[in-house]
């Protein structure tokens, strides 16, 4: 608040306090008759009069006339020293300043005291413990790293070797249709080889013999007898139940050693160590011959021999 501002207003009305105060003890020291003569001069009802005097006391009889004896005057009066009037306002009350804040002290917590003999030797011993567990800890912790890492090359072995199995297995149906296309193809070579044997068989009127510009026999010689003939229905079963590789040259001829039962039933096949072909040459001969089974019999019994060495040519 701005003291300033209400520093004049306080002392204008100090001072109509103070007025009031004096009017009042002034009119309170005037004697009731100044009020009557007052109303009368102004002639104001005297019920306006809020002071009225009490009439003297006048009794019923004569009026008594008395002079006056003795002394008509007297020396005027000591003065008498007045005592001082106390000041019974009371001074404003002195406020104290407040007091400075306290300084608040920080409460140390005091430490406490050492042992007067610490125990070296359980120290080192927890020390140790931790130590050691923490060793134990980073153990374990490397262990299961080791495991997992196991696991996770296991895992990958085991999906790569699924995976090669597949791919495996798919190889091996692609080989088995490729293979089994080769076969079908054979056969159906064989087929046709076999309706045109059999159609030259029944225009030359000789079974089971191969169509050539001349009469041959089993050599592919100009002998025209049985046996010949023989040897050549011989050649010609071979040829039908022949699958051999592609890499054999043509014209390369490979002697064939064959045992059989009487009625044309192959026991064995064996190629002689001369023959030229590789080994999987020299083992599809010696298939085509059991493949066979059972050799021309019909019609050769005269001609016919256990063991028939002949030349294989593809």
């Amino acid at each position: 608040m701005d003291e300033s501002r209400w520093t004049p207003k306080a002392v204008i009305f100090a001072a109509i306090l103070h007025l009031g105060i004096v009017g009042f003890l002034f009119l309170a020291v005037l004697p009731c008759t100044s009020y009557e003569n007052f109303f009368s001069v102004l002639h104001l009802p005297a019920g306006l009069n809020p002071i009225t005097c009490t009439p003297p006391l006048q009794l019923q009889g004569q009026v008594i006339e008395a002079s006056l004896i003795g002394p008509t005057g007297s020396p005027p009066p000591r003065p008498v020293k007045a005592k001082p009037v106390p000041n019974t306002v009371p001074p404003p009350p002195t406020v104290p300043p407040p007091p400075p804040p306290t300084p608040v002290t920080p409460v140390v917590k005091a430490l406490p005291p050492p042992p007067e003999h610490p125990d070296v030797v359980d120290q080192e011993r927890v020390v140790a413990d931790a130590m050691q567990k923490a060793e134990d800890a980073k153990k374990l912790q490397e262990e299961k790293e080791r495991q997992r890492q196991s696991e996770l090359d296991a895992q990958a072995v085991k999906q790569k070797e699924e995976k090669q199995k597949q791919i495996d297995a798919l190889f091996a149906k692609m080989d088995a249709a490729a293979q089994q296309t080769k076969q079908l193809d054979s056969k159906a070579a064989q087929a046709k080889q076999q309706l045109a044997d059999l159609k030259n068989a029944q225009d030359n009127a000789q079974p089971d013999l191969p169509n050539t510009a001349q009469r041959q026999t089993g050599q592919n010689g100009p002998d025209s007898g049985l046996r010949a003939q023989y040897q050549a229905a011989i050649q010609n079963v071979l040829k039908q139940n022949w699958t051999g590789p592609d890499n054999i040259p043509a014209g390369q001829l490979c002697l064939l050693h064959i045992i059989q039962l009487e009625g044309g039933q192959v026991m064995s096949a064996k190629v002689d160590p001369s023959c030229p072909y590789d080994d999987a040459g020299k083992k599809s001969v010696e298939d085509a011959a059991l493949r066979a089974n059972t050799l021309p019999y019909k019609g050769f019994e005269s001609v016919f021999s256990r063991n028939v060495d002949m030349y294989f040519k593809p």
